[in-house]
């Protein structure tokens, strides 16, 4: 009598091991084959700031960075993931120390339930860092694939435009702090130039 074959086991039941640096920090886990990019970030790391909308990758509310540029992580197994560096609105900066982009949606009543927040948040700070100086049509462009069911998008337009004033601001700040020996342009009427 020949004995009972094991059955193969079911892919979605394959563990694999995965690295990734999460805002900043690493993680090893250990996590199932099919085990979505935003389930991980939210049930594994406790990082419940990504949210899970429509499931389908159209809302954009589950947006993170995957190595700076925005991801929709409800699109992503958390293996595609592993070796890369994700960051979710929790590692865009806190209370203390808010990215120009969560200031201006803070300044400019960017949001009004929250839900779509996060993800507009990491896809707006990914969009600063290409385009400083957008017009008005290209921040709505930028933020055309998120959606939101409240605010009819005026307050993020204008959170868009005035993120942007915040990045040039403090690069510009840096620029002066670090580099205190370094000429800058003269202005007439300032105190000690002369007028030509």
């Amino acid at each position: 009598m020949n004995a009972p074959s094991t059955p193969a086991p079911d892919e979605a039941d394959v563990v694999h091991d995965v690295q990734l640096t999460v805002n900043g920090a690493r993680h090893d886990a250990s996590v199932p084959a099919r085990r979505l990019l935003s389930d991980f970030l939210r049930h594994d790391l406790r990082l419940s700031g990504t949210h899970v909308g429509c499931e389908h990758g159209v809302c954009g509310a589950c947006t993170v960075l995957l190595d700076g540029a925005p991801v929709r992580s409800c699109l992503l197994l958390a293996v595609t993931a592993s070796g890369h560096e994700v960051t979710t609105v929790e590692g865009l900066g806190g209370p203390q120390d808010m990215h120009p982009v969560q200031q201006a949606f803070r300044e400019c009543h960017g949001l009004q339930c929250g839900f779509c927040t996060p993800g507009f948040l990491t896809t707006v700070a990914a969009y600063i860092e290409e385009n400083p100086s957008p017009t008005e049509e290209e921040a709505r462009e930028a933020i055309s694939g998120n959606l939101c069911r409240c605010t009819g998008y005026q307050n993020i337009v204008a959170s868009v435009l005035r993120a942007a004033q915040i990045t040039r601001e403090r690069q510009q700040a840096t620029f002066a702090r670090d580099t205190p020996g370094e000429s800058r342009p003269k202005v007439a009427g300032q105190p000690g130039e002369a007028a030509s």
